[in-house]
């Protein structure tokens, strides 16, 4: 184990046995102790597994070092191998535990999808990302509930935004954000050619109202009538919500619900996790000097995904990984593909801890 590792985790032993005297001697405030104790014990009982390996695994090669009957020294290497192979397998865990926790992977995620270059194409592209999200929610046993759309002529979209609950939403979708590029042929090409076109996804982690304070000031809200699906009377009755964010000039519209109380609460529920994304992003780019946008102009040069018809493949750019089961994936088969990039930002992150040099991104 590197000792600035092994530096960490005894740090976090001794704020575990100061959290015990501490609980014991009655003083600060007990909860906040023991929930504290608590989050640390599961990494500190692993710590002390792993050190009491790694004397066993001394005093083991040291019976070997003294010298032993020929039976006896193949018990004892046997012992070895597999006392090697538990500090293995208990550092891999703490390292796991040592990696850096976002406080926003556990909630709810507010997904928007619209269509980028490629016209009508591009709209029935956002339609199919809309589907197979929503597909992907139905396996986790998420909840879904549209927030609002505005369609195109052929049953695309040109924008959608839609909310998904469920445990880890947020954590897990958050790496579908991005430009996706699909290359087909469309269905209003009479000559047969592909053409290639994009939709961007951004994925916003649902924000609580302490999380971003919104001033009454700061808010102009319109209501007025619904001119999309519900009948008669969503159309009759002015049930739309719009808000607009006097300070960022940001306008949220919400109309998919018969009520105008739900359709404000959902309205203010993306406002709010915009805004907090815009203020996570900042903070983000002063740490890391990262790029700023999540998506991108929507170019066909800029993608973080690939979709091919033709030849029934998916693509990730991001870490070069293609699949051969299109039709699958755009049935809400994403688990592959989220698992591959989980394991590629526990790796990225793995790196950093190490203090090993960060490798570089796959190719395009």
């Amino acid at each position: 184990m590197k000792t600035s590792m092994l530096d960490k985790l005894e740090t976090v032993e001794r704020r575990y046995e100061e959290l015990n005297q501490l609980m014991a001697s009655g003083s600060g405030q007990w909860q906040g102790l023991a929930q504290e104790q608590a989050s640390l014990q599961p990494l500190v009982y692993k710590f002390r597994q792993y050190k009491q390996t790694a004397r066993e695994l001394e005093e083991t090669e040291q019976l070997l070092r003294d010298g032993l009957e020929p039976e006896m020294a193949v018990l004892v290497k046997q012992e070895i191998e597999v006392l090697k192979k538990r500090g293995e397998d208990l550092m891999h865990d703490l390292t796991i535990s040592l990696l850096p926790q976002d406080p926003s992977s556990s909630k709810n995620a507010i997904v928007e999808i619209r269509a980028g270059t490629g016209g009508e194409e591009a709209a029935l592209f956002a339609a199919d990302l809309f589907r197979m999200y929503t597909r992907y929610a139905q396996a986790k046993s998420w909840k879904t509930e549209m927030i609002d759309a505005s369609q195109s002529d052929r049953g695309g979209f040109k924008e959608i935004i839609f909310e998904v609950s469920g445990k880890n939403a947020f954590g897990t979708l958050k790496h579908e954000r991005g430009v996706h590029r699909v290359q087909r042929i469309p269905v209003t090409e009479a000559g047969g050619r592909i053409h290639t076109s994009t939709a961007t996804v951004a994925v916003l982690s649902e924000a609580e109202e302490v999380e971003v304070n919104i001033k009454p000031e700061d808010l102009k809200v319109d209501i007025f009538h619904s001119g999309g699906p519900g009948g008669q009377n969503v159309n009759k009755v002015a049930t739309a919500v719009r808000l607009t964010h006097i300070p960022t000039g940001m306008v949220v519209v919400c109309q998919d619900d018969r009520s105008q109380l739900r359709n404000r609460n959902k309205a203010m529920a993306v406002l709010r996790a915009r805004l907090f994304d815009i203020e996570q992003r900042r903070q983000q780019e002063e740490i890391t000097k990262e790029r700023r946008s999540q998506v991108g102009t929507a170019e066909r040069a800029e993608k973080i995904r690939t979709y091919n018809f033709p030849q029934s493949r998916v693509t990730d750019h991001r870490i070069g990984l293609t699949l051969h089961n299109l039709p699958a994936i755009l049935d809400g088969g994403l688990d592959e593909l989220i698992d591959a990039l989980s394991a590629d930002e526990r790796a990225r992150q793995l790196e950093e801890l190490m203090g090993e040099p960060q490798r570089s991104a796959s190719p395009s």
